[in-house]
């Protein structure tokens, strides 16, 4: 079975589920898994860069639903041969991203394994939720930054490579300022965890459309995960107005392509972490 991933995911009836995180109320409920050998190597990076990380990429669920976090629940499996100080390290790297985004870690659970693995369940507050579903068709679609350079480092790590501390696959650069403000202006949007042709692919099926690329994007653009970039549509109208708040964050943004009737099918692997030729 090629994805066995969304074959589990369907056999639970929530209409919640499909989008990065839960709505209920103006509560949203989301949760990442952060794991050894699989999301990362412990040689690759510090123990604060992985704990760090692991709340990231869940904070930018939270961010494209145009959503703030409150709370944290952390679940971790640690090493049976961690020492007092590699703990107070990872608790450096929780703790510095709750600070920086303003939230309470509040709980969890602990236990002892082999390797370190790392669950975060987070609880978000938001007004007026964004979704994945929204696309209209016309809808310019658009992400933001510059694609690919995280895809170049993950395959140098898995060759046997080194990359800076200061690579975005180490610490992604997340767009909050730009999100809260354009949210209005926005009429779907996800995280790009999986590659933009693959997130692509996400929204073609939510919505039943398609999408007529307007520039070439090349494979490594394409394919590039780890980037948690914002992947959005809106109305072209809303154009002028998303480049003034763009300028106004320093979030650059690249519209590629319009929504139109038709699928669109990633042209990408299945799984990024994975070597390719």
């Amino acid at each position: 079975m090629k994805d066995k991933e969304s074959y589990f995911i369907n056999q639970f009836p929530s209409l919640q589920i499909g989008d990065d995180g839960a709505v209920i109320g103006d509560t949203v409920y989301s949760k990442d898994l952060f794991f050894e050998d699989i999301h990362f190597k412990r040689t690759w990076m510090s123990l604060k860069e992985i704990a760090y990380k692991s709340m990231l990429v869940n904070i930018s669920d939270a961010i494209v639903m145009n959503a703030k976090v409150r709370y944290a629940l952390i679940g971790i499996e640690i090493p049976s041969d961690f020492s007092p100080q590699q703990l107070e390290t990872l608790a450096e790297g929780f703790l510095e991203a709750a600070n920086d985004y303003h939230f309470e870690i509040i709980g969890g659970d602990t236990i002892a394994g082999e390797k370190l693995n790392i669950s975060v369940t987070l609880i978000s507050h938001t007004q007026n939720p964004l979704y994945r579903r929204g696309v209209q068709k016309g809808d310019l679609t658009a992400y933001t930054g510059r694609l690919g350079s995280v895809g170049r480092d993950l395959r140098r790590l898995l060759s046997g490579g080194t990359i800076p501390s200061s690579s975005r696959f180490i610490r992604p650069q997340l767009r909050a300022d730009f999100m809260y403000e354009a949210a209005p202006y926005i009429h779907a949007a996800l995280d790009i965890s999986d590659g933009l042709s693959k997130d692509l692919s996400r929204l073609s099926k939510l919505n039943c459309v398609g999408f007529a690329f307007n520039r070439n994007i090349s494979r490594e653009e394409l394919c590039s995960g780890e980037e948690y970039e914002i992947l959005f549509t809106f109305d072209p109208e809303n154009l002028d107005t998303l480049k003034k708040i763009a300028r106004k964050h320093d979030t650059p943004f690249t519209v590629f392509a319009t929504a139109t009737d038709g699928t669109y099918e990633s042209v990408c692997p299945e799984n990024h972490f994975q070597t390719q030729e």
